[in-house]
């Protein structure tokens, strides 16, 4: 009996063994690898993502550059290119967003191909696709215990966020990538107790590369600037400007070696970090040793201008080419029966401190009318005796149209301001050698509550927060409203994806976890009082991988918010 049992069990064991067998020919095995990666460029995003599940083959084939390189330039540089204004118009336009490794037009996203093989382009593909789609990862660092007066100053700078108070002094936090490294930090000077920091910049465009320099405005009018070593991650002190009359400094641009500085009582001052101004024609060698060697002399004063019509908020930028510094200041301006507006300042001053010229520009116009209605502002009080007049807003809508804008950010040629009705404006500036003009602001609609804070960058991707800081939105807002296509997006309200986070959250594109929440506070979470308890103090900044918001539990607490789309 038991012999028999055997042979049952070797019989069922054959019998579903043949089972297995697929009668469908195997035709794929027998090709080769170039023939393979040529049936797996016909395939889509999610189809590709299976086929690496087979084996380790096709892990490796259908993961190869190539096929994802294409991906990425079919979904995310074509249609951005179709929708640039003028490019259709190019003879070779066509053949131009036809992809080939050798001959595509890649527009901003060329640095990705001038590294070679060293760019991941799955990577990029799935990092992409999370901006698109809104799915992050997010992370919280706390980084005050007890509410801070005044608020803690940030900026995010190359991966590195920059954080400035009287208790903590400077810090810098790393947030590339998974870690979220405390970096570096320096105490304030036991004299600048009663002189907190007022003001936080830090220099995009170092001659160092090892070396990032950041300048603090204090209360009293002074200044100071430190320079962060990558190598020894160390901060140390560069230089201090002494205490003025003058006032508060409220916003401050650095560009090695000039320093613009702006005070409460609207008084502009353009700064040189080398008198002789050899620093600013010197090799990246020579300036280096200069600064090695404590030969930098103490801040020395090129230019000053008063302004009476500069209104917060503002934000102040500065580019140094030698012969010539030109200084951009973007502000909040009041308008008589209109609300406000916005204006741009442009200045421009030799190296030697002479004042080459400045000019004017503001976003009114002859036609100009609130965004947010079509009736006269100010003005509905002379029809309140007539009966057959049509009732104006209510006062709490009139205040939100002549509400001071909450924030406004400026990167050439974007312009974006937030304003406390739950929306947005976007300008264009267009300057040339001969004229300086900003175009009719489009509102932007989205939010569902007050907007606190917003930040454009140079390619018109731009992010928002809400004052509780429960409502991040990503806008893509590349070209402005010039064409028809972009109108029709504008009205159909396509140009913001809301920021969701969630527990293993399947991309049905991707066929992967993309993101996996870290913390409590989701988009599906309704509570009022989780809502209650956290308020954003209106910073925001974003890199390629990353967005960072600053916001203070109603405790005092304050953190760092990390969204994360890789």
């Amino acid at each position: 009996m038991a012999k028999r049992a055997r042979e049952e069990s070797t019989d069922v064991a054959e019998s579903a063994s043949k089972k297995l067998r697929s009668s469908t020919p195997d035709h794929l095995s027998a090709l080769s690898d170039e023939l393979l990666l040529k049936v797996l460029s016909f395939l889509s995003v999610s189809n590709l993502v299976v086929c690496q599940r087979l084996s380790h083959k096709y892990q490796k084939l259908a993961g190869d550059g190539q096929l994802w390189k294409q991906r990425y330039y079919d979904r995310f540089v074509r249609p951005r290119a179709s929708r640039l204004p003028g490019l259709k118009e190019l003879g070779s336009a066509h053949e131009s967003l036809h992809f080939s490794s050798r001959t595509s037009r890649w527009l901003d996203d060329d640095h990705l191909v001038r590294h070679g093989g060293r760019t991941n382009w799955k990577r990029q593909y799935k990092l992409r696709h999370n901006w698109s789609s809104g799915s992050c990862a997010i992370n919280e660092i706390p980084i005050a215990e007890r509410q801070s007066i005044p608020p803690v100053l940030v900026q995010m700078s190359d991966g590195f966020v920059f954080m400035a108070d009287k208790d903590d002094g400077l810090r810098a936090w790393t947030v590339n990538g998974r870690s979220r490294d405390h970096f570096a930090q320096i105490a304030l000077p036991a004299a600048r107790i009663q002189s907190p920091p007022t003001s936080l910049a830090v220099d995009l465009d170092s001659i160092d590369a090892s070396t990032t320099r950041v300048l603090l405005g204090f209360e009293d009018g002074s200044f100071s600037i430190y320079a962060l070593s990558l190598e020894t991650r160390q901060f140390r002190l560069h230089c201090t400007h002494a205490p003025s009359s003058n006032g508060v400094i409220t916003s401050t641009a650095i560009c090695w070696p000039f320093i613009v500085t702006m005070t409460a009582t609207q008084l502009l001052s353009l700064y040189c970090l080398d008198s002789s101004g050899l620093i600013a024609h010197s090799s990246n060698s020579q300036a280096k040793q200069q600064e090695q060697n404590g030969s930098t002399r103490p801040p020395r004063l090129l230019h000053s201008l008063k302004s009476r019509t500069v209104w917060p908020p503002l934000s102040i930028s500065l580019r140094a080419a030698s012969p010539t510094v030109t200084i951009s200041i973007a502000y909040a301006m009041p308008t008589y029966l209109s609300g406000w507006t916005v204006g741009l300042q442009e200045v421009k001053v030799s190296t030697q401190g002479v004042l080459l010229g400045s000019r004017l520009a503001s976003a009114i116009d002859q036609h100009y009318r609130p965004l947010a209605f079509s009736s006269r502002p100010m003005l509905s009080h002379l029809n309140a005796g007539n009966s057959g007049a049509t009732a104006g807003p209510p006062s709490s809508e009139w205040r939100h149209i002549h509400a001071k804008p909450t924030s406004l950010s400026y990167t050439h040629p974007y312009l974006l301001v937030s304003h406390p009705d739950n929306t947005l404006t976007l300008y264009l500036v267009t300057s040339t050698a001969d004229s300086l003009s900003i175009s009719a602001g489009s509102r932007l609609w989205g939010h569902t509550s007050a907007v606190s804070g917003a930040h454009v960058a140079a390619r018109g991707k731009a992010v928002s927060i809400s004052r509780r800081g429960d409502e991040l939105r990503v806008w893509e807002l590349e070209g402005g409203f010039a064409t028809s296509s972009a109108r029709k997006r504008l009205a159909g309200g396509d140009l913001s994806v809301k920021i969701k986070a969630g527990k293993d959250v399947r991309d049905p594109e991707l066929g992967s976890d993309v993101v996996h929440q870290d913390v409590a506070h989701t988009d599906d979470d309704s509570s009022d009082d989780v809502n209650e308890l956290t308020l954003s103090r209106g910073w925001v900044g974003f890199n390629e991988e990353n967005v960072v918001v600053l916001k203070e539990h109603r405790q005092g607490k304050q953190a760092l918010v990390v969204y994360d789309f890789t």
